[in-house]
């Protein structure tokens, strides 16, 4: 081989060699960018309440991932579990997922899905969706530095609890003591209450404590409340599922109810106050995209409620005899009329 042949073959090879590494340069990293957009993540989704009337929230909390470019089935699959208004199967529900292998566990519905998730996993990521006090109940360490595997969003703001009793002494001014209907089995009720009671103190209204650990206990309790001027369901996930003999005993007893949730209202309770829902779950999307993109529980602050929501059912207040002033009326977010 002469001498311009071999620089001629070098020249190939060097060539050759540049060219690869060029293609190597433009089209690996986007051949791993590819296989990363195509790994589905899978998220557990834990709640106490039933899968036959899962509520507009976990529409929302769908919503929110779409938003944030998660499409179900090709990015995500989300393992759904409902324990159907028993609190005793959370625990065996929470591990089910976990043995699924989830990059991320969302406990709905309240402190009882998040309690159980905590006492299952302390490594797996979880994002509380709503529960009344993250910290009172022991799930993290404090709002701003949860600490731990344990992350979210809580229900209650500041004086929420309060706010609901004043507003209902402001539609009844002769209110002089409440119902107050509660499971004691739930941890999130009994913090409620002790607000509630708080509350009661500055407005000079007595509080009518109420147990009802599940429907067969309500009847009673509706009728021991009679002798009060209104009443307030505190939320426990047994009263969500069976919420509609409790809003057919406040109108048979004539008896101004404040609830806990929109739900109530939208089914003909009478008013509710506070935070959105939807609000709550459309915004536990953003914690689990975070925590898929790395970030952890421990270093995601728990936030407060920012959007809430005041709903008069008008036509409820009607049949039992309720006048609405209409300065409280005005300050509602949405009548029914």
């Amino acid at each position: 081989m002469t001498a311009s042949s071999e620089r001629l073959a070098l020249a190939e090879r060097m060539f050759r060699r540049i060219v690869v590494g060029l293609l190597l340069t433009v089209f690996l990293p986007t051949i791993a960018e590819a296989q990363q957009a195509t790994k589905v993540h899978r998220i557990g989704f834990l709640s106490i309440t039933s899968l036959s009337s899962p509520g507009s929230s976990v529409e929302a909390f769908r919503q929110g991932l779409r938003e944030l470019g998660y499409l179900e089935g090709r990015s995500i699959v989300i393992e759904y579990r409902y324990a159907e208004g028993n609190a005793e199967r959370l625990p065996k529900l929470a591990s089910e997922l976990i043995g699924l292998k989830v990059d991320v566990l969302v406990a709905a519905a309240g402190a009882p899905g998040a309690l159980a998730a905590k006492q299952v996993t302390k490594t797996v990521p979880i994002v509380i969706a709503s529960a009344a006090d993250p910290v009172a109940l022991g799930l993290v360490s404090t709002l701003a530095q949860p600490g731990g595997n344990v992350t979210g969003l809580s229900l209650l703001g500041p004086d929420t609890a309060g706010k609901r009793l004043q507003i209902l002494k402001e539609i009844v001014p002769s209110l002089s003591s409440v119902a107050v209907l509660w499971n004691p089995a739930n941890p999130g009720n009994t913090l409620i209450l002790e607000e509630i009671r708080a509350a009661a103190r500055a407005l000079g209204v007595k509080v009518q404590s109420l147990e009802a650990h599940g429907p067969e206990d309500f009847e009673t309790a509706f009728k021991a409340a009679r002798g009060t001027g209104g009443i307030m369901p505190l939320g426990d996930p047994g009263q969500v599922l069976h919420r509609a003999p409790i809003i057919g005993f406040a109108k048979r007893y004539r008896l101004p109810a404040m609830y806990p949730f929109g739900q109530f209202v939208e089914d003909g309770g009478l008013m509710y106050y506070g935070a959105s829902l939807d609000d709550l779950y459309r915004r536990t999307a953003i914690y689990v995209d975070k925590i898929l993109k790395g970030r952890k529980p421990a270093d995601l602050p728990v936030e407060q409620p920012k959007k809430f929501e005041f709903l008069i059912n008008l036509k409820t207040a009607k049949q039992i005899g309720l006048t609405i002033p209409p300065n409280v009326l005005a300050r509602a977010d949405r009548v029914i009329r």
